[in-house]
């Protein structure tokens, strides 16, 4: 058996996640910019990308490409500073909300994505309350502030109002939506000015003004950002871990998925924010710590993944333990055994053979006829 200290210095360095949002509001946008960012493809842009057909890498069913929404839940695994990403991309459209919801089981943290020009939308919030059900802490972003909307001051208090999160902006928007300069990070006071780059294929250049540069450089939006933020001191919305991990406040970051702005600082957030993996309850109730035995939940099962194939993928989460390929496990449920010799790790419609996994990784295994969802048992030796 893998001896605890590993397990547990694996585990703290995961980040498993999902994001949310109303389709069109820029989702899978970001999904793609989040791996650009990262490191994990080099060109970005591919959204709705018309001049040579690209697809999000998420992406990667035929009507998924055609339509240009992400109808199945996808697992993307990828590094980032010193943690592991485990991203759980997962369907917009109301008519696959079933998936997203069980996704949303398998997951530490949830990035909400709202259109700044729509604020909350009729599915963001059905989905933000199966957030609460389950205490995820969220983060949320004002997308699109490249393009005309409403006024941040507004959003927050909608944010407030409809789903009860206080919210906490890390970061203030320069400029009005659509006159977008750049941000100022209010843990610093630094002014962080965003450069547009063709059609967002490639990491945005930022530049860090100091407070006194901006004032004469950007004038009267300078002004009015510091107006915003001298409220949201008188009303002490700062970032605040405690209640952020307890689920009473977000913290709110603005930008643009589409042309770059402000990608870089979620995902250092979800680093210094976010949780890492914890204890969670077994079949009978109590927490299993993280370093006991091996043992993984399945939250979804897609089929035809390679349509070549007609093969069935049970997706589980890692809860304890150390998943190594070929180790015999059982279903709790059945007490039959689980083959694991072509387990695999999945990035879009790519998939790997995986040779060991930690709690937090979400890991893939094939044609595995018998099990089921939801709330499947978990798995042990």
């Amino acid at each position: 058996m893998p001896e605890a200290p590993e397990i547990l210095s694996e585990a703290a360095s995961r980040r498993t996640f999902a994001i949310i949002s109303h389709p069109d509001a820029g989702k899978t946008t970001l999904t793609e910019k989040f791996l650009l960012y990262a490191g994990a493809i080099q060109t970005g842009g591919a959204v709705k990308a018309r001049g040579d057909r690209r697809a999000a890498t998420s992406d990667w069913m035929e009507m998924e490409r055609q339509r240009g929404i992400s109808i199945s839940s996808t697992v993307l695994q990828f590094p980032y500073r010193d943690c592991i990403f485990n991203l759980l991309d997962t369907p917009g459209h109301r008519d696959f909300s079933e998936d997203t919801y069980r996704v949303l089981s398998a997951v530490d943290a949830v990035i909400m994505v709202l259109d700044v020009a729509k604020g909350i939308e009729p599915q963001t919030l059905k989905l933000f309350e199966v957030c609460r059900s389950q205490n995820l802490p969220v983060i949320t972003f004002f997308n699109k502030y490249d393009r005309p909307g409403r006024d941040p001051l507004e959003l927050l208090d909608e944010v407030e109002q409809q789903i009860g999160l206080r919210p906490t902006p890390a970061t203030w928007p320069v400029g009005q939506s659509g006159d977008f300069r750049g941000v100022i990070d209010r843990r610093t006071g630094d002014f962080i000015r965003f450069t547009r780059v063709a059609r967002g294929a490639s990491i945005a250049p930022e530049e860090v003004v100091s407070p006194e540069v901006a004032a004469e450089e950007e004038g009267a939006a300078w002004q009015q950002a510091l107006d915003g933020i001298g409220l949201l001191d008188a009303i002490g919305a700062d970032v605040d871990l405690e209640s952020f991990l307890a689920g009473e406040s977000t913290p709110v970051f603005v930008g643009s998925a589409l042309t770059n702005f402000g990608v870089q600082m979620i995902l250092d957030a979800i680093v210094d924010l976010a949780p890492a993996p914890a204890p969670r309850n077994d079949i009978n109730g109590d927490p299993r710590p993280l370093d006991n035995d091996f043992a993984a939940f399945i939250f979804k099962i897609q089929a035809n993944m390679d349509p070549n194939h007609r093969d069935r993928i049970a997706f589980a989460r890692i809860c304890s333990g150390k998943f190594e390929r070929g180790m015999d496990v059982d279903c709790a449920r059945t007490e039959k055994n689980v083959g694991t010799k072509y387990a695999t790790t999945a990035f879009g419609s790519e998939r790997e053979t995986i040779e060991e996994a930690y709690p937090g990784d979400v890991i893939g295994l094939v044609n595995t006829s018998e099990r089921s969802i939801p709330c499947s048992p978990p798995f042990r030796p």
